[in-house]
């Protein structure tokens, strides 16, 4: 039983980067805090995608006298395009936490709900 849990050691390490991006998620009131733990979320589905795609002595797919077992290409090729995905889903993140910061002169959420909640009550509109 020890073997096989000790053997899986990579699938435990993607669980605990994915409950440290969670936890960063859920549980920090600082948006930057909040973008750094999707990031790290989002890192830890990459690398498990990638994990699942590598075969025990598979070598890259190109095609060459005396070649074995291959890895598969396809999950290197998704996680590459989420990765371009993750990087402008990050950008334009920290560009709304820079237009938030300007209007309101907080980033922490707790704060804007604050603000934002005392606006609505006096008039009825708010600057989002």
């Amino acid at each position: 039983m020890i073997e096989f849990v000790l053997g899986k050691y990579n699938y435990w390490i993607h669980i605990l980067l994915m409950m440290i991006g969670f936890y960063a998620m859920i549980a920090k009131q600082n948006l930057i805090k909040k973008i750094i733990g999707m990031n790290i979320f989002q890192t830890a589905i990459f690398l498990f995608y990638i994990s699942v795609g590598k075969i025990d002595g598979g070598t890259a797919p190109i095609l060459w006298e005396g070649g074995g077992p291959y890895d598969n290409p396809l999950t290197h090729t998704l996680m590459l395009t989420g990765i371009v995905v993750s990087v402008s889903t990050t950008a334009v993140a920290l560009a709304i936490v820079i237009k938030i910061y300007k209007a309101y002169g907080t980033i922490e959420e707790d704060e804007l709900l604050e603000i934002i909640a005392a606006e609505v009550s006096e008039d009825g509109s708010s600057k989002i």
